[in-house]
């Protein structure tokens, strides 16, 4: 097995974009309710309690971050986790709060 090649200064500056687009709690909130299965935009607003708008901008940093995919079905968008490995973060992150009692 070939050991990965050391990471440059562009990879830790993708790995940053990646983060700054988990770095919101309604973002986050969106993730969780992806990994329970795909969600139209409609869904999420509620959940989220914002308006169509907001939503949306937050989908799209998800989305421009290669997070969530979107399939457009007549009017409606629905939206899934692109790499349900991003959950394992969340589990990470658990692991963190608690080490901080």
């Amino acid at each position: 097995m070939q050991p990965f090649p050391q990471p440059t200064r562009d990879d830790f500056a993708a790995r940053a974009h990646i983060m700054k687009a988990l770095a919101h709690g309604s973002r986050l909130l969106i993730i969780d309710e992806l990994s329970r299965g795909e969600r139209c935009v409609c869904d999420l607003r509620e959940l989220v309690g914002h308006d169509m708008s907001t939503v949306s901008k937050h989908l799209t940093i998800l989305k421009n971050a290669g997070i969530v995919e979107d399939d457009k079905r007549g009017k409606q968008v629905y939206y899934r986790l692109k790499v349900p490995c991003v959950l394992n973060f969340f589990h990470c992150l658990e692991s963190v709060l608690s080490a901080r009692s």
